[in-house]
């Protein structure tokens, strides 16, 4: 049987050359690696064959002008799209490809370039009998492979955070720039309270506990897993895609454009590519050759626990930059296997996670999961077994770990009556006064460095959010962090339900005098129609009332299952 003809577009690229190396060990193909440039395609044809191997030529090709001609020559069986960036692009590179009569697989991470993939390119490739894969890259193919393996027989998905965090010493081609560039300081998709929204690209920064590499700064950007994800899996709160450059300088440039961007401050940042391409030679000095990538899902397994599954990847020696293109390389593998049904659509959806992680075998890529389940929520560690059991049913429901993480109700609000009660509502993000105020609250599960229960609470009062975050300080004691300031809350259970009053009050990790702590009259009880209830009054000595709001809430009923 003759080899196989594969033919990369891109192949002098970043990502095509690692591709390129990759496949030297395969048997039964024959590689085309493609460039604008004759003299660069014959030069990197030149390296791959020098250390033996499958044959390799070199391809001057543009396939914006020749590509239908050119692949009337090679007659490739399958087509490997290296080129980007994406976000540009439309389908007609993929268009000629199946008229020309080979199979397709892309490394497109873009979002409006994955969203009509299908629609577009479907039909042609069933009535030719070929395949078209896209997304072949770790977004959205190994990420939603990760999501499919760690959640298999899950009765409910909270929260999908992803992240990758490539090594700073990894070499940057022009496309992946041109690619960062095109969306900071613009409106990217999130999902978040269980629907799409929007963020802007490379702004919303955190911090994040990276496993194997220590704290890494992140902050989003556009891909489409969250419009996909989101969906797809009923996501109940929030899937959230981050990335994060190793170089500080480098990230907090990047903000900083953004920031320059959405201020309509700056109109067009492409003039700026070659500087930054030159700037790296200086930036990425202090910087490694290791990089990772992280998913982190909450929800509920298959037996009804709450849990915390996280799985990393670290690739070190500088093998990172090979990890988007290894799902191509599973994709092609199962292509040359006629392991792939014919159709246009996203590669993960022919794939597997082991499917990709067996094409890690040659690098220093380590993979691992790791899976927590709590034995009890914060509010049962925090009150003890006993003491949570005494509780109205209501208010057990909204504190067990497995309580669906949105609610719905509404609030009566009061507010201060002068000026600077009203500022130091605003101040902690307190509501406004109003009456039937439509209220949600989404409440995010999670689990601190030493394995204890935290929450994240996030109120949406009509067009107010106030967030919160809660932890278990001891048996009985509640803290609550505002911001810089974290309060101390006592919990008093019976059946009438829960008080919490302050019992002291920290900005950062100093203690403040107790005598000017806010007061706290805060209630949760069941009403009775069975309903959850809250009670919650504020106020400063002296300066009297910040906000009192009390009202009801309700688990919000489930969406719909979109795939039917």
């Amino acid at each position: 049987m003759s080899a196989r003809r594969i033919l990369l577009l891109g192949g002098t690229g970043v990502f095509g050359k690692r591709l390129a190396r990759h496949l030297m060990t395969w048997e039964g193909i024959e590689l085309f690696v493609s460039s604008r440039t004759r003299a660069k395609a014959d030069r990197l044809a030149r390296e791959l064959t020098a250390g033996g191997g499958i044959a390799v030529h070199g391809v001057a090709l543009d396939h914006r002008v020749s590509l239908t001609c050119r692949l009337k020559e090679i007659r490739p069986f399958v087509v490997i799209d290296c080129s980007g960036p994406f976000q540009s692009a439309d389908h007609d590179t993929a268009e000629a490809i199946l008229k020309a009569g080979a199979h397709l697989v892309d490394l497109a991470d873009a979002r409006d370039y994955l969203m009509q993939f299908g629609s577009r390119l479907d039909p042609l490739a069933r009535a030719r009998g070929l395949s078209a894969l896209t997304g072949a890259s770790s977004t959205p193919t190994l990420s939603a492979c990760v999501v499919e393996e760690l959640t298999a027989g899950w009765q409910r998905i909270d929260s999908i955070d992803i992240c990758i965090t490539p090594g700073g010493r990894s070499e940057v081609g022009r496309s992946v720039i041109e690619a960062i560039l095109s969306y900071a300081g613009k409106d990217v998709p999130v999902w978040r309270a269980g629907r799409v929204t929007q963020t802007t690209g490379w702004r919303d920064a955190r911090r994040v506990d990276v496993p194997g590499l220590g704290r890494r700064r992140v902050a989003a950007v556009e891909t489409w897993d969250a419009e996909y994800l989101g969906p797809r899996h009923r996501v109940q709160s929030r899937v959230s895609f981050a990335a994060g450059l190793e170089s500080r300088i480098e990230q907090r440039g990047i903000e900083l454009i953004a920031a320059l961007r959405k201020r309509h401050l700056l109109h067009d940042a492409a003039p700026l590519i070659p500087a930054l391409l030159a700037a790296r030679q200086l930036t990425r000095l202090p910087t490694s050759d290791r990089g990772s990538m992280m998913v982190d899902i909450r929800g509920i397994d298959g037996g009804g626990r709450f849990t915390k599954a996280v799985w990393s990847l670290v690739a070190r020696r500088d093998h990172g930059p090979f990890v988007p293109t290894l799902p191509a390389a599973a994709a092609l593998a199962k292509l040359l296997r006629g392991g792939v049904t014919p159709g246009a659509g996203l590669a993960h959806l022919q794939l597997s996670l082991s499917d990709i992680q067996d094409q890690m075998a040659p690098y220093d890529i380590e993979t691992k999961t790791f899976v927590e389940q709590p034995e009890e929520g914060l509010f049962e560690r925090c009150l003890g077994a006993i003491e949570f059991a005494g509780v109205p049913e209501a208010v057990r429901a909204f504190h067990r770990t497995s309580a669906p993480v949105m609610w719905t109700g509404s609030a009566q609000i009061d507010g201060g009556r002068w000026f600077l009660p009203k500022l130091l509502a605003r101040a902690f993000g307190l509501p406004s006064t109003g009456r039937d105020v439509p209220l949600t609250v989404q409440v995010e599960r999670g689990l601190s460095k030493d394995g204890t229960p935290v929450e994240r609470w996030t109120r949406h009062f009509g067009g107010q959010r106030m967030t919160s975050e809660l932890a278990c300080r001891r048996r009985g004691i509640l803290t609550e962090r505002f911001g810089p300031f974290t309060f101390c809350l006592g919990l008093e259970t019976g059946h009438a339900g829960i008080r919490m009053p302050v019992t002291g009050w920290k900005l950062g990790p100093l203690p403040l005098p107790r005598c000017l702590a806010p007061r706290s009259q805060t209630r949760e009880f069941q009403d009775d129609a069975g309903r959850f209830r809250f009670d919650v009054r504020l106020s400063v000595p002296i300066l009297g009332l910040l906000a009192h709001y009390r009202g009801q809430l309700e688990p919000r009923p489930p969406r719909p299952d979109p795939r039917g």
